[in-house]
């Protein structure tokens, strides 16, 4: 008598609202799961929440994704054009992940060029799409939330040693401009990453290059296990920039004191998150920017408040 094998049914594919559901709890940053829901959440206003997810196959679908995209962001910057399309993206691969559907909902729609200002703060999507960017390595990972979170120089984080850090209270010493000591403080993100670029070194650089040093170096730029010398500035700069298009690590710095100005800072805790020692040096970073000087108008607006 032969064998008998139980055939699993094969599970259909979910309605649209169960597939961003599902996709989105597998988004770990809070950040990025924020700004993937405005994309994902105005998908489903369009095509219907209990629409199969499968109705998003096909030529005729990928025309009317295509239009429907082009007018909710076309007539907006190509940073938050961008940041959509990531976000719209990411969740369709993971539902051909799934076997959801097959084809590629957004394939006629294109990344627009961005114009580099390497002086200006970056708008709060664009850093979530940055620090929630998939294939991107543990070190250059952890490096820009570090610089993001704590607001600190990229010279002074990458100056730190794995004993200088104090990873239970989510602090560090740093040596600020000008050699004053001082401390920086950092978020969830940052706390996560941290101890798995460490693993279990207990001194050393904390970020360090991919091999071992071919030159002669001080003994306080080399991890004494591995052999591997301190990250420069130069070598993290390169990365950031290839990474970006040409943004600069300094604009991480720059946009964590303009959105904690932005989130109502007073002066003091600017001073103390950025390390400067005078309020003039500070006026530059504290800028709000025009998205949130519109949502500050429009949250005035007397006709917004009777709606």
């Amino acid at each position: 008598m032969g064998v008998v094998h139980r055939i699993e049914a094969e599970r259909p594919a979910p309605v649209l609202k169960d597939a961003v559901k599902g996709f989105l709890a597998g988004v770990s940053n809070p950040n990025t799961a924020r700004s993937y829901a405005t994309a994902l959440r105005a998908l489903t206003e369009k095509f219907g929440s209990y629409t199969p997810v499968g109705s998003l196959e096909g030529e005729g679908a990928a025309d009317r994704v295509a239009a429907w995209f082009i007018e909710q962001w076309g007539a907006r910057s190509a940073a938050t054009v961008n940041a959509r399309l990531n976000a719209l993206s990411s969740a369709s691969r993971w539902w051909r992940d799934q076997g959801w559907i097959t084809e590629d909902p957004l394939r006629r729609l294109k990344r627009r060029p961005v114009e580099v200002d390497r002086t200006r703060s970056l708008d709060r999507a664009e850093v979530a799409e940055l620090l929630g960017r998939e294939g991107i390595a543990l070190r250059e990972r952890t490096l820009w939330r570090l610089l993001y979170e704590s607001a600190a120089r990229a010279s002074e984080v990458l100056a730190l040693d794995v004993e200088e850090l104090d990873l239970r209270n989510r602090k560090a010493r740093v040596r600020r401009k000008g050699g004053a000591v001082d401390v920086i403080v950092w978020r969830t993100g940052t706390a996560r990453l941290l101890p798995r670029l460490i693993g279990g070194r207990r001194s050393g650089p904390v970020f360090t290059t991919d091999r071992r040093a071919r030159v002669e170096l001080p003994p306080a730029d080399i991890d004494s296990g591995s052999g591997r010398a301190r990250l420069s500035y130069r070598r993290a700069a390169e990365l950031f920039e290839a990474a970006t298009g040409g943004w600069t690590l300094h604009q991480l710095r720059h946009s964590a004191l303009t959105h904690a100005a932005e989130d109502g800072a007073n002066t003091s805790t600017l001073l103390a998150f950025s390390g400067h020692t005078s309020v003039a040096s500070l006026a530059r970073y504290a800028r709000v920017s025009s998205e949130a000087l519109g949502r500050w108008q429009a949250g005035r607006d007397p006709a917004a408040r009777k709606r």
